[in-house]
């Protein structure tokens, strides 16, 4: 009988180690397919998130001077920048509140700016938050210039408390320019739309008719159902008494409820017929809309996961125009089609026009149980569903925040030290390899705290 193969020797190295043999052949074909694809997957999420946290960082760092600049009026309210925020379609506000913190929040959080928030839970709001701002403007360019003011019936905002209690302490307002971030092409459409509802629309609300719903008594039939109920049956049979119902509980109304949405005060049919008001400005607020990338749905996962992927183009771009809001030294009007290679329209109408393909199928189609619980749905304004219409008085008036050469320039030679986009492995390691080769030179040894000897 041959004796059995004789078994290798352990290597001297590793058996001081106290580690087996490494074998002497490959893995299998399926472990190295699994191990090729998770590698694989894991560098590139880690090198995006790397990456992404490079170009919010380098974004960050250029505007980081502003925040040590001083003020030239110490009386004055300092500038603030209003972010307009609202929930995508299909999805909550917190997808929206994820998307600014990510990405907005530490670019304008780094330049020292002060900011607002104008936030929507549905649509409609942001548009008649920036219609009634306009109109308060408006109003209050009336009572400047000694015109009559229109009646008003609403109750003051807390906006207006506040801007009486600043104008009584002698506080003036920044006088300089601050400017708008519009978060998304859903939010965009609604800030468009309340532009013009503001500056092209009636200073008072309309009057809605209140439809009166008749009421036709049948008598014949309340009279049936009377007796029906007050007389005993012909047969002389016993009747059993009806089981008493138990009472709801009563339902709590303490919780504040949210005020109905205002109606728009015009339409977009009526902008070639609404005269300008005398008192606009030649130039409006210059704004800045912000991409929002959002798609849902299960069959849209290879997308998803390619847009999760290079994240860090995003964050680029995020940072650039967020970058050009907080510089502020350059503004530019809308372009028209021509210039942008359309063939009809204006930058206002084509602007972010790409995330309208990833919205849900409901925002352009009610479904059949919403018309139900809701009739007047079918007649409600909806600004996502309509195209973004312009008129050319306020289109022209528009403008847009866009960075200069010279402050790109200084961002992009900005150089993000690699500890500050690390992530908590590789920090880790590295405050291991510190602490060892301060061990080794002998940074923490014992030193006797003698004090100068020649001073005494």
């Amino acid at each position: 009988m041959a004796d059995p193969k004789a078994a290798p020797k352990p290597n001297p190295a590793l058996r001081m180690l106290g580690l087996p043999n490494l074998p002497r052949k490959l893995p299998s074909r399926n472990w190295m397919i699994f191990w090729s694809i998770s590698t694989t997957l894991a560098a590139a999420i880690i090198y995006d998130k790397r990456e992404k946290k490079r170009a919010t960082a380098r974004w960050a760092k250029a505007v980081e001077p502003l925040s040590r600049e001083l003020l030239s009026d110490t009386s004055a309210m300092p500038r603030r920048v209003t972010v307009y925020l609202e929930a995508p379609p299909g999805d909550g506000l917190r997808a929206a509140q994820d998307h600014f913190k990510e990405y907005i929040k530490p670019v304008l959080a780094s330049s020292g700016l002060d900011w607002e928030f104008v936030v929507g839970r549905r649509q409609g709001d942001v548009r008649a938050v920036v219609a009634e701002r306009v109109r308060r403007t408006r109003r209050a360019d009336h009572t400047d210039a000694g015109m009559t003011q229109p009646a008003e019936g609403d109750a003051p905002t807390d906006d207006d408390v506040v801007a009486t209690v600043r104008q009584r302490n002698g506080i003036p307002e920044y006088s300089g320019v601050k400017g708008d971030i519009v978060v998304g092409r859903h939010t965009w459409k609604e800030y468009v739309r309340g532009l013009h509802e503001g500056w092209l629309g009636p200073l008072t609300a309309p009057v809605v008719p209140v439809v009166e719903k008749k009421v036709e008594a049948n008598t014949s039939t309340d009279a049936a159902a009377s007796t029906q109920e007050g007389a005993a049956p012909s047969d002389g049979s016993s009747t059993t008494p009806p089981t008493p119902e138990k009472p709801e509980p009563p339902k709590d109304d303490s919780a504040p409820k949210r005020p109905p949405q205002p109606v728009p005060y015009n339409s977009v049919d009526d902008y070639p017929s609404s005269p300008l008001p005398r008192l606009i400005p030649a130039e409006l607020g210059p704004s800045s809309p912000i991409p929002f990338p959002h798609l849902l749905g299960f069959l849209n996962t290879p997308i998803r996961i390619y847009r999760f992927l290079n994240r860090r183009r995003t964050a680029d771009e995020i940072g650039r125009e967020v970058a050009a809001v907080c510089f502020a030294t350059g503004t530019r009007e809308y372009r028209e089609a021509a210039a942008l290679g359309a063939d009809d329209g204006c930058e206002q109408q084509t602007v972010l026009i790409h995330e309208e393909k990833d919205w849900a199928k409901s925002v352009w189609k009610d479904s059949k149980e919403d018309l139900e619980a809701d009739p007047t749905l079918a007649t409600k304004e909806r600004p996502w569903r309509n195209p973004v219409v312009v008129d050319p008085r306020i289109g022209q008036r528009m403008r847009r925040f866009e960075l200069t050469p010279s402050d790109e320039a200084t961002a992009r030679a900005i150089k993000v030290p690699e500890e500050e986009i690390e992530g908590w492995t590789k920090g880790m390691f590295r405050k291991l390899g510190r602490w060892a080769v301060g061990k080794w030179r002998g940074d923490g040894k014992f030193k006797p705290n003698v004090d100068n000897l020649d001073g005494e």
